[in-house]
């Protein structure tokens, strides 16, 4: 072989060399490009807006956003968020007159809100969720003793309500069954959860049979989550503290108590003020917040029984009024009322308990956390 010829070889498969290099560093910025992002979205009451977070692998949180509320002037007691199955629109509970919904697009690279209208609500809504179909707002009115059904437009702004049941006093959280067939309502000041039938191509609700579950005289039931195997369902008590497990019998929709604990912390004295329930996407572990010692309580569930273990209480944000879990079942966030902040949490995996992270600040009066993963 001649110089000339080698020296072309050579070349020629520098050549080749850098293309595969090039080529190699393009696949894998496309594939990083692609990869799903975690985001978190806080109602702030006080300042009437959302703050957007972005979540990494790792845990951190960088702020991305923060979504302004259109055509609302007044703070309100708290800001539900409801998120649409299909991932394309967040609904804020405005609970100040006039009671509106406001729907936002999310956009599906960045995470960002952007305003597409509003809608009317039936009156201060403290809770909102929407069916597992994405074609009805439900809402529940703790002052208003009163639950509703919104028809929700294609493009996720609120209609007018096509029912407004009223219901014994305070209802607080009213969330549909896993297989959308139930949809249920506590009555923090009457001590029973309101069950309903569901029937989703009508968009309508009538009164299931029994109508409702009874609980413990002056509990309070406040919010309640269903275990993602659809056999369980958890509640926190406002009043007493307790958490109770029930059974779920998904072709009635009856529960059946099978444990009752505490989201105190040991040794507590005092006036409970229990608030919020999540548990973890893989089911395997359970946490409540409470307000009077600003703690958050782990519990292992069993997924076989359903019963609970308690694992322990750690100190959070103050008032902590509103906390959620991750997608990955690997970090909690909770933010407090009183403290205008947010602290993560990573969740031992093979224990369940809580090691503190970071926190973060938040807009005024944070009190609900919903976490989204866009891919």
């Amino acid at each position: 072989m001649t110089r000339p010829t080698r020296l072309a070889s050579r070349a020629a498969i520098a050549t080749t060399l850098f293309t595969a290099l090039v080529t190699s560093v393009a696949l894998v910025s496309g594939v990083r490009a692609g990869m799903a992002e975690t985001f978190a979205y806080v109602g702030n009451a006080d300042s009437n807006d959302i703050s957007v977070f972005k979540i990494a692998d790792n845990g951190e949180m960088t702020p991305v956003q923060t979504a302004a509320f259109t055509g609302v002037d007044k703070p309100g007691a708290s800001t539900p968020l409801a998120i649409t199955p299909d991932h394309r629109v967040l609904i804020a509970g405005v609970r100040s007159q006039p009671f509106q919904a406001v729907s936002f697009a999310i956009d599906p690279k960045t995470g960002q809100l952007s305003p597409i209208g509003n809608g009317p609500l039936a009156d201060s809504m403290a809770n909102i969720a929407v069916d597992r179909g994405g074609k009805v707002l439900f809402s529940a009115s703790y002052g208003g003793n009163k639950v509703a059904l919104n028809p929700l437009s294609p493009n996720g702004v609120v209609a007018e309500p096509k029912q407004v049941i009223p219901t014994g006093l305070n209802a607080h959280a009213f969330l549909p069954s896993p297989d959308n067939r139930f949809v249920f309502a506590t009555n923090l000041g009457s001590d029973q959860v309101l069950s309903f039938a569901f029937d989703a191509a009508a968009g309508t609700l009538t009164p299931n049979d029994p109508p409702a579950i009874k609980t413990p005289e002056k509990s309070g039931p406040r919010h309640f989550v269903f275990h993602p195997n659809g056999k369980f369902v958890y509640l926190v008590h406002e009043l007493n503290g307790d958490v109770a497990a029930y059974s779920y019998e998904a072709r009635s929709g009856a529960w059946g108590e099978i444990q009752r604990t505490t989201a105190l912390p040991e040794g507590f004295t005092g006036k409970p003020w229990a608030a919020d329930i999540h548990i973890t996407p893989d089911g395997r572990f359970l946490y409540a917040s409470e307000r009077t010692t600003n703690t958050l309580t782990a519990y292992k569930v069993d997924a076989t029984s359903g019963k609970l273990t308690t694992i322990g209480s750690v100190p959070t944000e103050k008032q902590p009024r509103g906390f959620n879990i991750d997608p990955t079942s690997r970090y909690l966030a909770a933010v407090g009322e009183l403290s205008d902040g947010m602290t993560v949490y990573a969740i031992d995996q093979t224990s369940g308990a809580l090691a503190k992270l970071k926190s973060y600040a938040t807009g005024k009066k944070p009190n609900w956390v919903e976490f989204l993963t866009l891919k």
